[in-house]
């Protein structure tokens, strides 16, 4: 079983930047494909991109390609999502989520047996 923390939200201006950041307990972190979803307000749960245990694939939302990236550091169990030229589209709770032997491209929600509680992410006009 693998716990989920997500920080890095926060209010941005749009063409702003910011880094999400998912720390994971557990040992084997590196078996675990990682995705970040996002829920805008009053909107359904979507997926945003994922990365797959080693790090070596990754799979992005058309969305979101070209300015979001993905990456992660098994040494410290943690998943990041770099978030450059945010448009106020892109406010949203965002939450991290993981799947045991999973790979990058689950894009699903069902796909992801654990999530984190999420993160504020507010983008202004």
């Amino acid at each position: 079983q693998v716990q989920l923390v997500e920080s890095g939200g926060g209010l941005v201006q749009a063409g702003g930047s910011l880094r999400l950041s998912c720390a994971a307990s557990g040992r084997t972190f590196s078996s675990y494909a990682m995705g970040w979803f996002r829920q805008p307000p009053g909107k359904e749960r979507e997926f945003v991109t994922a990365i797959s245990g080693g790090g070596d694939n990754t799979h992005y939302a058309d969305s979101v390609k070209g300015r979001f990236t993905i990456s992660r550091d098994n040494a410290k169990n943690t998943v990041y999502l770099q978030m450059n030229s945010l448009k106020p589209d892109d406010t949203a709770v965002y939450y991290c989520a993981a799947e045991l032997y999973g790979r990058s491209w689950y894009v699903t929600s069902r796909q992801y047996t654990y999530w984190g509680q999420g993160t504020q992410v507010t983008v202004s006009s």
